[in-house]
Parts: structure tokens; C-alpha cells; sequence
């Protein structure tokens, strides 16, 4: 399982206000989706929760960062994220039937 987190800085495409503060949310989700993984502990069903809340949490932060950012940050990020969803995604079909 990878738990890359972005760097904290984040231009916001055309130094749009909503967008800067957007971003900073975003990365915000994103730091407390890796710390909530990294702290997961109990049954698969708890397990299983975090894994659907993470891939919730990065489809969210994946559409702020497609909306807001440009060039090659945005590329990585966007990256970055959709990797995690997709991983965390298989992980729930393979591991999370019937929970």
C-alpha cells in the first residue's frame, strides 16, 4: 500500500481565491486519509470502512486538483490520488464482499 502525500504547497490555476483555498482543503483531506490508513487497526469490516472513506476522500480531492491546478503539479497529483483510489479500490473488491 502506498501513502504518498503531495507537498503543501499548491498553486491554484490563475490565482483564483476559491481555488487556492480549495486546494489547501484538498490537500488537507488528503493528509488525514493517509493518517487514518496508517492508523487502521481492527476486523476487516473496520478495515474496510477506512479503505471506502479513502477512496471517497480521493475522488473529492481529484476533482479539486483536475479543476484548480495546471501543469506538471497537476499531472503528479492527479496521479498520485487516482493511483491511491485505484489501488484502495481493488483492495475493497477483492477484500470487502459482503461487508
Amino acid at each position: 500500500m502506498s501513502f504518498a502525500l503531495a507537498p503543501p504547497a499548491a498553486r491554484a490555476q490563475g490565482g483564483d481565491t476559491a481555488c487556492a483555498r480549495d486546494v489547501l482543503v484538498a490537500q488537507s483531506m488528503q493528509r488525514q486519509a493517509v493518517d487514518q490508513l496508517e492508523q487502521a487497526e481492527g476486523d476487516d469490516a473496520s478495515r474496510c470502512r477506512i479503505w471506502r472513506r479513502h477512496v471517497e476522500t480521493m475522488r473529492r480531492v481529484a476533482t479539486v486538483y483536475g479543476r484548480c491546478l495546471s501543469g506538471g503539479e497537476r499531472t503528479e497529483r492527479l496521479a498520485q490520488v487516482q493511483g491511491s483510489e485505484k489501488e484502495f479500490s481493488g483492495l475493497i473488491k477483492t477484500r470487502c464482499r459482503g461487508m
